[in-house]
């Protein structure tokens, strides 16, 4: 109800934390079934055995390198737009506004991928790439809400929450993408690629539905307002504001620089692992959303854990532990050659994933000046897709040129250890007691 002033109070402190989760809840069916388990496999499905040649991109490309390239491009579509639409939300306050226009945008565009049937792989690229870079301009603005809700530790906490509950959410929808696929007939379809396409459509739906308590119970008037001194700035101004204060926070410009490197390998390890096992070890569908479905269950533990070890031990520890945890996986894919060891594998990535992502979010929040967490988490976002730009790309390179998947992946590895090393130079402590002796 309204208050005595006319205006709608703003939500508890529970429903808040509530709906900022249950966005982690919705989009993870996206990135699930669509970014990790179903679509790249049915993309390779797509592809003749021979591979295509495009005009740009040249050939013959397989469907590892092409999908490597999708991804890549979706992310190139991000990191030439967030920035100037991080900026004006945050100088015009339509934070909300935008997730809910890029969700809408997103869920849609997930939907018709439905109508991508045998030979449109241009279809499914066209329709992933646009999808994919509404789900991850999304998150820019769902993030900047994380230092408004919660503060210290509590942002590991809530960090890795909304992580565990993301996991649990996008493994019950590709459970039951899992189930149409191997049973077809229960929803009156006569093969398993219409089953996989009833999949896509259901996430769409999945995504849209379940962010609704988002929307209702996050307000803008949550994020405190710009400073004085910047409010009447926008656009390209905002972003050489921002770029001129950057210096002025040093070991979160050497985060940024670490993010920008070891996130590349995760969302590259996330996005290549399904078709490398179809590629390389030869599994089917079943075997490969198996795994998936095991990572997302095992996960959502995971995720807890490691925010627990965070509270504990320090953010920073429980990070670089993680990411010492990835370098050995790309070591160990290598020289996989049976379907045990991609489970072996999945096993160990469940148990890290959630945890290196939750705490890279609120690690990030917590060096943030209070007041600017909008304008400085949009460099957190185009750090992070320029990392997913680079990855994919490289991959997609090494793939092509070397005609090995084994090589592209151990390469991966390289993005780890760049990402290790800049860690090690990043002062938390001091970085935290900066922001708080900049802030006005």
């Amino acid at each position: 109800m309204p208050d005595a002033s006319g205006n709608n109070p703003l939500p508890s402190r529970r429903r808040a934390w509530f709906g900022w989760c249950m966005y982690d809840w919705a989009n993870s069916a996206f990135a699930t079934v669509i970014l990790a388990a179903v679509l790249p496999v049915y993309f390779a499905t797509l592809v003749p055995d021979q591979g295509v040649v495009l005009p740009i991109l040249g050939g013959p490309l397989s469907a590892t390198a092409l999908w490597s390239y999708a991804v890549a491009g979706s992310m190139i579509l991000v990191a030439l737009t967030a920035p100037v639409l991080g900026a004006l939300a945050d100088r015009t306050r339509r934070r909300r506004r935008w997730l809910i226009i890029l969700c809408v945008t997103g869920a849609c565009t997930t939907c018709l991928l439905a109508l991508a049937g045998p030979g449109r792989y241009l279809l499914a690229a066209g329709l992933f790439m646009l999808a994919n870079a509404c789900f991850a301009a999304a998150n820019i603005f769902y993030n900047a809400f994380l230092p408004a809700l919660a503060r210290g530790t509590e942002m590991d906490r809530l960090s890795a929450r909304g992580f565990a509950l993301g996991y649990i959410g996008g493994g019950l929808m590709l459970l039951l993408t899992f189930v149409l696929i191997r049973h077809p007939g229960l929803a009156g379809l006569a093969s398993s690629a219409q089953a996989t396409r009833l999949g896509f459509f259901l996430t769409g739906l999945w995504w849209l539905f379940f962010s609704l308590p988002t929307f209702f119970f996050l307000r803008e008037e949550m994020i405190p307002p710009p400073l004085a001194k910047s409010a009447g700035l926008a656009g390209p101004k905002v972003l050489w504001q921002v770029w001129k204060d950057l210096p002025h926070y040093p070991d979160l410009l050497r985060f940024l620089l670490a993010y920008l490197f070891y996130n590349d390998g995760i969302q590259t390890v996330i996005a290549v692992a399904a078709i490398f096992g179809k590629d390389e070890l030869g599994l089917g569908t079943t075997s490969i959303l198996g795994c998936f479905l095991m990572i997302q269950f095992v996960a959502m533990p995971g995720a807890l854990l490691f925010g627990r070890f965070a509270q504990s031990r320090g953010s920073r520890k429980a990070l670089l532990l993680s990411l010492c945890l990835f370098l050995a996986i790309t070591l160990y894919a290598y020289d996989m050659q049976y379907a045990w060891q991609f489970w072996l594998m999945g096993l160990v990535v469940a148990l890290v994933l959630g945890g290196s992502q939750a705490i890279s979010r609120s690690l990030y929040g917590s060096l943030l000046p209070v007041g600017k967490n909008a304008e400085f988490y949009s460099f957190y976002a185009v750090s992070g897709k320029f990392a997913a730009i680079l990855g994919p790309l490289s991959f997609g390179l090494l793939a092509q040129l070397t005609g090995s998947n084994r090589l592209a992946i151990l390469g991966l590895g390289i993005f780890f250890l760049v990402g290790i090393g800049l860690l090690l130079t990043v002062n938390v402590e001091r970085g935290r007691r900066i922001a708080l002796e900049r802030n006005p």
